[in-house]
């Protein structure tokens, strides 16, 4: 008898999660405000940084009284998740952190609520990005964008390389101290496609991908294997900048984010500066998106309206380095300027990517 009643009201409360979720578009901003602070709590499944992000979020619970947990988990963890509960009635994620490149991989109509739908009107948010386009399914709220850290002690500003010709000139005046990773992380890889873009006739617009299309990569797998003397290959992002901290690399491929992270935690020295090349460098970012069988669907839509609100997102810059994703937001805090972010280009999209990356590997990794 106990059985039964434990799985009516299971029942119960999943037919009442999915009913709300239906009710939604019905209801006034008060109205969801109200019920998600009845709902009370929220599961964000987000893969990263989540010991600072849970602190992030406290000004989020103090002015709403909802709980946000963070569950342990990795990017391919969650979204394993995500599909293998798709077809439940109620899910266990109420917040999905996505980045773009997986956006563009997966059915966003099917899977998520349609945030433009609901949520209050805001042109000054950011919804597509990188060329994907989440059909009102999510919204950008952590900004990422890679480029070169450099030890200005070493190196003067107005000397810094801007195209491949010059790292190159860069290289044999002071050999071993540029290194970049070519795995374990997207800084070095944006660097070495980016390099290949800027020589090569291959269309990096387009996620095709061919053996005649990875030809016309020669003249960037020539570039690397001519001057591989005189740069370094690094473990992963980390090493890079740590090895620039700690004075032995003058220069290294970076993620904006992650090196302002670093420094905030005083893990690496804060005097470490950060440019993006005019020959362009990867930028991107995550976003969140709302499952359409979150168990708590009204404090969903609150916390990603906060989220992705001018003020969380000028926090998010001040703590964490990210570039905005709100157009009134405060980017003073950014290691960049505006106008370095002109230099900003997508980058290039599996499959093509993939093989970019296998490509460089094969030819000029395991040549050296």
């Amino acid at each position: 008898m106990l059985k039964k009643l434990i799985l009516a009201s299971a029942a119960l409360l999943a037919s009442a999660s999915l009913s709300m979720a239906g009710d939604l578009k019905e209801m006034s901003w008060d109205e969801i405000v109200a019920q998600a602070k009845q709902e009370g709590q929220i599961n964000w499944y987000v893969w990263y940084l989540q010991d600072d992000l849970r602190n992030a979020v406290k000004p989020f619970e103090e002015e709403y009284g909802i709980k946000v947990s963070i569950p342990e988990g990795t990017n391919d963890g969650n979204q394993d998740k995500l599909l293998a509960e798709k077809d439940r009635d109620v899910g266990d994620i109420d917040v999905m952190a996505l980045g773009y490149d997986a956006m563009a991989n997966k059915d966003m109509e099917s899977l998520f609520v349609d945030l433009s739908s609901i949520l209050p009107k805001d042109e000054d948010r950011v919804a597509s990005l990188v060329g994907v386009d989440p059909k009102g399914r999510a919204l950008a709220y952590w900004g990422n964008q890679t480029g070169i850290a450099y030890d200005p002690s070493k190196v003067d500003e107005s000397s810094l390389p801007q195209t491949p010709e010059e790292f190159a000139a860069f290289w044999a005046s002071n050999p071993g101290k540029f290194g970049f990773n070519f795995e374990k992380g997207g800084s070095g890889p944006s660097f070495h496609s980016n390099v290949m873009r800027t020589l090569s006739e291959a269309d990096f617009s387009s996620p095709e991908s061919s053996p005649e299309k990875l030809a016309k990569l020669q003249p960037g797998i020539d570039f690397f294997n001519e001057h591989a003397e005189n740069y370094v290959v690094t473990a992963s992002n980390a090493d890079s900048i740590i090895r620039v901290s700690d004075g032995e690399l003058w220069m290294v491929p970076a993620w904006e984010d992650h090196l302002a992270g670093l420094q905030k935690r005083g893990e690496v020295r804060k005097d470490i500066k950060f440019y993006i090349p005019a020959m362009g460098m990867s930028g991107g970012g995550n976003g969140v998106a709302i499952p359409k069988n979150a168990r708590h669907p009204a404090a969903a839509l609150v916390f990603t309206n906060w989220l992705t609100s001018a003020k969380t997102q000028s926090a998010f810059n001040r703590d964490f380095g990210t570039a905005p994703m709100h157009a009134k937001a405060d980017d003073s805090n950014a290691l960049v300027s505006n106008e370095q972010r002109a230099n900003r280009v997508n980058p290039a999209q599996d499959p093509f990517y993939k093989d970019l990356k296998d490509h460089f590997i094969e030819y000029v990794i395991l040549n050296r």
